[in-house]
């Protein structure tokens, strides 16, 4: 796998200050995606342990709230088990930080139909994650006012409630206790 960037301090994606991770890789090719040179599986650089180790030490301040993985498309099949390994280390240094992805793929269109490498993989990445943002960014459906995503058709997913209950349960916002549809 491969990497575009990293943002060691990023607001836009998901709450608090966090770090982002914007993985290379691609095959969607959504209209409007504001990040097409991260389409390429090459593009970026290689992501290795010292990326990780990186990445450990940029969440180690208390003002740093969590993870955000984004891209290119950190579930498309080659990218998971890189992106799992990564969310693995970080639960384990630090539990109390949050863990957000964002997906071009829908969680029960695309994720949960066990279509995107092995499922072993993906149900592992999916448990370590508090929210999944889903779905493809659409221009018919931008809204600028909306928080975290940029069209109405993505959703904020709780994915812990989701997996508990085996519905998809969307994400409140702690702070103002409204759901984020």
């Amino acid at each position: 796998m491969n990497y575009a960037a990293i943002k060691n301090c990023d607001i836009a994606n998901g709450p608090g200050v966090r770090v982002s991770l914007f993985v290379s890789g691609c095959t969607r090719h959504c209209k409007d995606c504001f990040n097409r040179e991260a389409w390429d599986f090459q593009y970026g650089e290689p992501f290795t342990q010292e990326t990780i180790d990186r990445i450990l030490t940029y969440l180690a301040p208390d003002y740093i709230k969590g993870l955000t993985v984004l891209g290119g498309e950190p579930f498309e099949p080659q990218n998971q088990p890189g992106v799992l390994e990564l969310l693995r280390q970080v639960r384990a240094r630090y539990p109390e930080k949050s863990i957000w992805a964002f997906s071009g793929y829908t969680l029960d269109g695309h994720i949960l139909a066990k279509r995107l490498g092995p499922w072993e993989v993906t149900r592992e990445l999916l448990s370590c994650l508090d929210v999944l943002v889903d779905g493809p960014f659409m221009a018919e459906e931008k809204d600028l006012s909306l928080r975290f995503r940029g069209s109405r058709n993505q959703r904020l997913i709780d994915m812990k409630k989701t997996l508990a209950t085996g519905e998809i349960t969307l994400w409140t916002d702690w702070q103002s206790g409204e759901e984020t549809r």
